[in-house]
């Protein structure tokens, strides 16, 4: 269910779907196009307890566009969330499963995103994500300071990646988290190598025996490095 609530939110398709797992990404995508962060929704038993400390901002053109997209998305299937952000000019809105998104009043600075204009996450030091981080992936650093990091792909298409400074401690596992995939010829191995370096560590999620590597960054926000494709 909630697969198709974002493929019919964004308006991208389902490539592919098994038991447990449904992969979206725009019609006619070809990876590894930095054009989109595409998303994948896999079935966990767990379920959900706390505000989620990573979450997406939706994007708009106008006013009207954000009225209009805040009513569809309700008629999907979305309701209001209150996360404390009080009287703001976005609208916080939940998924079916209470996953908490936004939707943005129109910004110049996310005209060109598509979709998704950032990937957010919440944070203690935006400045040690923004250097972990940094170094992780291959993006552009554009800007960092006490309250806030933002990075975008060196190619300057797709959404944000943001870290937000907020109060609240990490307490559970993240429902949302990122996929890093080596470029095609590069050895998985040496990357995991690589980002420990950088302030990485190895973490048990229960994955058991599978072909990616379990990792968290320094503030342990839990993602997973691929193998090379």
């Amino acid at each position: 269910m909630v697969g198709r609530f974002w493929a019919e939110a964004l308006g991208w398709g389902v490539a592919s779907e098994e038991p447990g797992v449904t992969n979206l990404e725009p019609v006619g995508f070809v990876y590894p196009d930095p054009v989109a962060v595409c998303i994948d929704v896999i079935t966990v038993p767990e379920p959900k307890t706390v505000k989620n400390r990573v979450h997406v901002d939706l994007a708009t053109t106008s006013a009207s566009h954000q009225a209009d997209l805040v009513a569809r998305l309700m008629d999907l299937g979305a309701t209001p969330a209150d996360v404390g952000q009080g009287d703001v000019p976005w609208t916080v809105l939940a998924d079916p499963e209470g996953n908490e998104f936004c939707v943005l009043e129109p910004r110049e600075i996310y005209q060109d995103t598509g979709p998704i204009a950032a990937v957010v996450i919440d944070c203690a030091d935006p400045r040690a994500m923004a250097r972990f981080w940094d170094e992780a992936m291959d993006w552009t650093l554009h800007e960092v300071t006490d309250d806030h990091a933002v990075l975008r792909s060196a190619k300057g298409v797709g959404p944000y990646l943001e870290f937000l400074r907020t109060p609240d401690a990490k307490t559970v596992k993240n429902r949302v988290h990122l996929d890093l995939r080596p470029y095609p010829g590069d050895d998985q191995a040496a990357e995991v190598s690589r980002l420990r370096a950088l302030g990485a560590t190895d973490v048990d999620l229960g994955q058991g025996d599978v072909p990616w590597t379990c990792l968290a960054d320094p503030e342990g926000n839990e993602f997973c490095l691929l193998t090379p494709r």
